[in-house]
């Protein structure tokens, strides 16, 4: 295949030997390219320019390589100074300071939900009977183990367990509403 796309350039048909060149390797140089600037617009971009320069460039294949080493020796170059370029630099630094603005506000949001959610259920846990108030505030705010709440409010640790136990169907209830 490489054998009739030399031959074709020696007839000086450019354009079939761009189009043949495209189907033959073009999904390999867009995979290249790919590989390079990981984002697959931009790689699809780059590979319809690459194809471009090929064809502007053509009469400059020497023939002392293959034609799809002499493809991908331009694909890479080509590569290689999208990644210098100053719009490549500047767009990343952009897409950065987006996305770490999107962080930040996502980061805002997700405190403002957390401090509603935690009000909520300081409110809740204010709204229960004492009894299970106690032993809620005990437990899961000053995290003392059962066995040391049993002792504090003198009473079983069988009945801290089920006093915590209705406590939080009583606060799952209250909380789903």
């Amino acid at each position: 295949m490489e054998e009739s796309l030399t031959e074709e350039l020696l007839l000086e048909d450019r354009k079939a030997v761009i189009n043949r060149m495209m189907d033959l390797h073009g999904q390999d140089t867009l995979q290249l390219v790919y590989s390079y600037v990981k984002n697959k617009e931009i790689a699809e971009d780059l590979t319809q320019e690459i194809f471009i320069k090929c064809y502007k460039s053509l009469h400059q294949f020497n023939r002392k390589a293959k034609l799809k080493t002499w493809l991908w020796r331009i694909a890479v170059n080509h590569c290689k100074d999208y990644l210098r370029s100053w719009h490549y630099r500047n767009m990343k630094v952009a897409d950065e300071q987006a996305r770490s603005a999107a962080s930040l506000r996502e980061d805002v949001e997700n405190k403002v939900i957390q401090q509603e959610e935690d009000e909520q259920l300081a409110s809740a846990v204010m709204d229960l009977p004492d009894i299970y108030r106690e032993v809620i505030y005990l437990y899961f705010f000053e995290e003392h183990p059962i066995k040391e709440i049993s002792y504090m409010i003198n009473l079983n640790q069988n009945t801290v367990k089920t006093r915590l136990k209705r406590a939080k169907e009583l606060l799952k209830e209250r909380l789903e509403e």
